[in-house]
């Protein structure tokens, strides 16, 4: 982040918005977003495998063998595989779209897509941003053009954000959407692996929410869970104050604010497993300049987030803690959850396996 973005995220924003985060901040806490789970809540339905596309591109090789494995994994229909192709641009693969180009690949897409399909999963690494939007926010919501004049102006609302919601496309006219990334064929398909077993039994694991020395990126940190233990979901929180969480294995939530995150390969990750740091270019998954959001996956996580663009260090440009615990206890999927705790989501690229869902109702 930049230097400036060590003031108050509040001085940021013109007089009505910060109205607007007032009032946001004010109806998160009366719908108890602010709070882990109930012990005894009910579970909500899941994204099925029927509901979701899946984006292979036939100019890569990997997404090819790894689309493939996909569908068979998770039984995706035949019906919900889109095959397109996106050329390279001399050896690679281009890590941004033009607009232009953009809008006719997502014509392509959702020409082929029944009223059914509620969720997009593209299977690849790059591209990965449109502009300054993220490839998976300018999907879902449209691309916003007007965010690129101001990477950290105001982000467009998401009608999703916290929403009780069981059908995106059908209720708010939207496909959520996420990105698997193939730069190894054998990581993607043991990420798959860990997405898949999730599904099968709950496991002792913990949630972990880290206030860190870069105070930046700590904006977050009014929204973290209480700590404590949710029996019914055998699940425990933990708030702390550190740079880095070392040495545990029972990791179900990871998520810190670091521009890199050091001491990965000392945790293990239970299947299922989110995680992601708050900083400015995590989505950018092939830069160098920070802490890819892949690392993430690499680590045993199963599904990531990170913004393509600089966003400053607005708290709803990044997932919200509580509200991402909340909906993924209650049975959501992956994509769901993840999707549900973002308020301005357009810079913002969502990795890893969608359908994950640990406390899916069995």
């Amino acid at each position: 982040m930049q230097a400036y973005l060590r003031a108050p995220l509040r001085a940021f924003l013109p007089a009505p918005l910060r109205a607007v985060f007032s009032c946001c901040l004010f109806q998160l806490c009366v719908v108890g977003a602010l709070h882990a789970p109930s012990a005894h809540a009910e579970s909500a339905p899941a994204l099925k495998p029927g509901q979701l596309a899946i984006v292979i591109n036939d100019e890569d090789p990997n997404s090819v063998a790894v689309g493939a494995y996909y569908r068979k994994r998770r039984d995706i229909p035949a019906a919900n595989v889109v095959h397109v192709r996106i050329p390279r641009v001399g050896q690679s693969l281009p890590r941004s779209l033009t607009p232009a180009k953009f809008r006719l690949l997502k014509e392509e897409i959702d020409a082929k897509l029944g009223p059914e399909v509620q969720a997009v999963l593209m299977v690849w690494t790059a591209p990965y941003a449109v502009d300054c939007n993220s490839i998976t926010g300018a999907y879902t919501l449209g691309f916003d053009g007007g965010q690129c004049a101001k990477t950290c102006a105001a982000g467009q609302p998401s009608p999703y954000f916290n929403s009780k919601s069981a059908k995106p496309f059908s209720d708010h006219q939207m496909r959520i959407s996420m990105l698997l990334p193939t730069e190894s064929v054998q990581d993607a398909k043991d990420l798959i692996d860990r997405g898949v077993t999730a599904g099968f039994r709950t496991v002792p694991a913990t949630a972990y929410f880290l206030t860190t020395s870069e105070k930046a990126r700590n904006t977050r940190a009014g929204f973290f869970p209480r700590p404590g233990r949710i029996p019914a979901r055998r699940l425990t929180t933990k708030v702390i104050q550190a740079d880095v969480l070392e040495g545990v294995q029972d990791v179900l939530v990871y998520q810190t604010g670091m521009a890199h995150v050091a001491k990965l390969e000392t945790i293990g990750f239970v299947p299922g497993a989110l995680a992601d740091h708050l900083t400015s270019l995590g989505g950018d998954l092939l830069g160098s300049s920070q802490m890819s959001s892949l690392r993430w996956l690499e680590a045993g996580a199963t599904a990531s987030y990170g913004t393509v663009s600089e966003p400053c260090n607005h708290w709803q440009k990044f997932p919200n803690p509580s509200v991402l615990l909340r909906h993924y206890l209650s049975g959501n999927s992956a994509i769901e959850a993840y999707w549900k705790s973002v308020a301005w989501p357009v810079q913002g690229l969502f990795i890893g396996e969608p359908l994950a869902a640990p406390y899916r109702a069995r």
